[in-house]
C-alpha cells in the first residue's frame, strides 16, 4: 500500500510528540526533518517547539555557519526562517490540503551571532480553492532583537476531488 502524503503536517506532529520527551529526541526530530529536507539539514538548526501553526527553531553560531564578517551568513539565515515557517505551516494545513513555497524574501536588520532563535506562527483558513498565504518568520538574537525578518509566499490547493 502506498504511503499517504495527505496530511504530512499531522505526520510531523505524531513524530514531534513521539520524540520531543525523550532525551536528545528534539535533535533526533530535527535530524530527521534534515534528512527529509536535505538541504535544510546543512545548518544544523534544531527545533524547540512545534505545534498546529507554530514553530521555534534555533542555530548555534558557529564557524560553519559564518560569513567572512564574523556574523552568521544571509543564507544560513534564510535557511532558518524557511524551515520554521515551514513547519509551522505544514501543521496548521488540513488534511488533503496541498502547499508549496512559490517565493521567499528577508530582511536583514542587524548582524546576526550568538544563539539565534526562529519563530512562526500562522493560522491557515479552511482551503477551498486555490490560493496564497504569506507567513512571517522572525529571527532573533540572544538579546530578543529581530535580526532578520522572512515572508515566505506559499500556494495552498484544496484536498482533490474524489470520486
Amino acid at each position: 500500500m502506498a504511503r499517504s502524503h495527505a496530511a504530512p503536517g499531522a505526520t510531523l506532529l505524531r513524530s514531534w510528540r513521539r520524540l520531543s520527551t525523550l532525551p536528545g529526541g528534539k535533535t533526533l526530530f530535527s535530524i530527521l526533518v534534515g534528512r527529509m529536507a536535505p538541504y535544510t539539514g546543512t545548518v544544523g538548526a534544531r527545533v524547540e517547539a512545534l505545534e498546529p501553526g507554530y514553530a521555534r527553531w534555533t542555530l548555534r553560531d558557529r564557524r560553519r555557519v559564518r560569513n567572512h564578517l564574523r556574523s552568521v551568513h544571509a543564507v544560513a539565515l534564510v535557511n532558518l526562517a524557511e524551515v520554521t515557517s515551514g513547519t509551522a505551516m505544514l501543521t496548521a494545513l488540513g488534511p488533503g490540503v496541498r502547499g508549496i513555497v512559490t517565493r521567499i524574501s528577508i530582511e536583514y536588520l542587524k548582524k546576526a551571532r550568538g544563539r539565534l532563535t526562529a519563530e512562526t506562527r500562522v493560522e491557515v483558513a479552511p482551503v477551498t480553492h486555490d490560493r496564497e498565504q504569506q507567513v512571517t518568520a522572525d529571527v532573533r538574537d540572544a538579546d530578543g532583537d529581530v535580526v532578520a525578518r522572512a515572508v515566505v509566499h506559499w500556494r495552498l490547493s484544496p484536498p482533490e476531488a474524489r470520486p
